[in-house]
């Protein structure tokens, strides 16, 4: 049941308005009256419908408190049904009123007319068909919305999906969403406009730099910035370009703000893109990926990461998952199970607790770096950070030394 058993992905959101404590039936009333079938028809244009479901499996439509209320948590499902004809049937039918036609004429083809009555009819036919559901197909995303900190968890990475349950979640609830990612994380908990403007000048004009042109129009070479829901998503690739200096040249323990430590190493697999979208992808994957000399070569030339696999420990619990920079969203997260035997409702309360320590632990550790990089200090560490592509570039035995790289650098 979404996220309360196996490997978890998900997208964050915070969800405007009071807080929903405690949840009651109301809640619930509300998923059912917007249950897939009775928010909205299928749409003409795509065939889509769209509404709650609840949760165990696609076909679940039941709601109640033992089941989806749990520790002040609501845990339901997005349903999608798309009603989409097979192109390889519709040419069929189409084909054989094509040869319907053309068998009473002389010349033995189909007119101009003939032709378009037979798409017409090869669609009839096949809406008829569908109106049983044969070509419908489901598919549902786990969502779990937070009561103790506001955050709704959406079971999915999916652009597509993810409006569409912007839009359900409104017509439920009446709240607004807005997306967690690394520039509303960067932004933190500024209080007043004044502050937000001082902090967003800030991070944006301290830039690492690592991808060419003037410090000041840095963001204008950094392709992907243009379609992020916010224009400081780019700090989230400049995350793990310092997490990976921080763990290969200081320590590979971080000390977060509420006084514990995170173990953090980056594993599996690494993402790195050009910025300026010229040359290209690298996709690694390797147990330790950035102590691969090609990982670090992309990365001399300019290419940012944008996708990591990470394994953190904090407070004796390990989290190993993948994370997208911009978005900072996560997939394939693995819980671990408690370390004593409890019942399965028990299991279920244990699994959001570890949920909530894990979304903890992860902006905690983007904190740490927030901290430095609108702190005083940023300057002189970002000069390091530099200054560690650089040598390394010329110290490699197994390379030569990229001089207009390092100039670049530099600059």
């Amino acid at each position: 049941m979404g996220f309360l058993n196996g490997r978890v992905t998900f997208t964050r959101y915070r969800v405007g308005g009071p807080s929903p404590l405690p949840f009651s039936e109301e809640a619930l009333s509300l998923l059912e009256q917007n249950a897939i079938g009775k928010y909205s028809p299928a749409d003409p244009v795509d065939g889509v419908s769209v509404g709650w479901s609840g949760g165990d499996h696609v076909l679940d439509m039941t709601f109640d408190l033992g089941k989806n209320l749990l520790n002040d948590a609501l845990h339901a499902a997005i349903r999608i049904d798309t009603d989409k004809i097979p192109g390889t049937l519709l040419r069929a039918y189409t084909q054989i009123e094509l040869d319907a036609r053309a068998a009473m004429n002389p010349s033995g083809f189909p007119t101009k007319a003939q032709r378009q009555e037979a798409k017409e009819a090869a669609q009839a036919r096949a809406e008829v068909e569908a109106a049983d559901g044969r070509f419908r197909r489901h598919a549902h995303y786990p969502v779990l919305w937070d009561g103790q900190t506001g955050i709704l968890y959406a079971g999915t990475n999916s652009a597509t999906v993810l409006e569409r349950l912007a839009g359900l979640f409104r017509m439920t609830f009446d709240r607004s969403l807005e997306p967690i990612t690394a520039g509303t994380l960067a932004m933190g908990d500024a209080e007043s406009t004044d502050e937000a403007d001082r902090l967003s000048e800030r991070l944006a004009s301290g830039t690492l730099n690592l991808y060419g042109g003037a410090d000041g129009d840095a963001l204008s070479t950094v392709t992907w910035v243009e379609n992020a829901p916010n224009m400081l998503d780019h700090l989230g690739n400049e995350f793990l370009v310092w997490l990976w200096h921080h763990l290969q040249n200081e320590s590979d323990t971080i000390e977060l703000a509420d006084g514990s430590e995170a173990a953090v190493m980056l594993a599996k697999t690494l993402t790195l893109d050009c910025p300026r979208g010229e040359t290209g992808r690298d996709s690694l994957t390797d147990e330790s990926p950035i102590r691969l000399p090609e990982a670090f070569r992309a990365l001399q030339s300019g290419k940012l990461p944008r996708k990591a696999g990470l394994i953190v420990v904090r407070h004796g619990v390990q989290y190993e998952f993948t994370l997208q920079a911009e978005s900072f969203a996560v997939s394939g997260l693995a819980i671990p199970k408690p370390e004593e035997r409890l019942e399965p409702y028990e299991t279920k309360l244990a699994r959001i607790d570890a949920l909530r320590h894990f979304a903890e632990t992860l902006d905690l550790l983007f904190d740490a770096y927030r901290t430095r990089r609108s702190g005083d200090s940023w300057a002189e560490e970002a000069a390091r950070v530099k200054s560690w592509l650089i040598a390394s570039s010329c110290d490699r035995e197994d390379a030569s030394c990229d001089r207009e790289s390092a100039a670049r650098l530099a600059s």
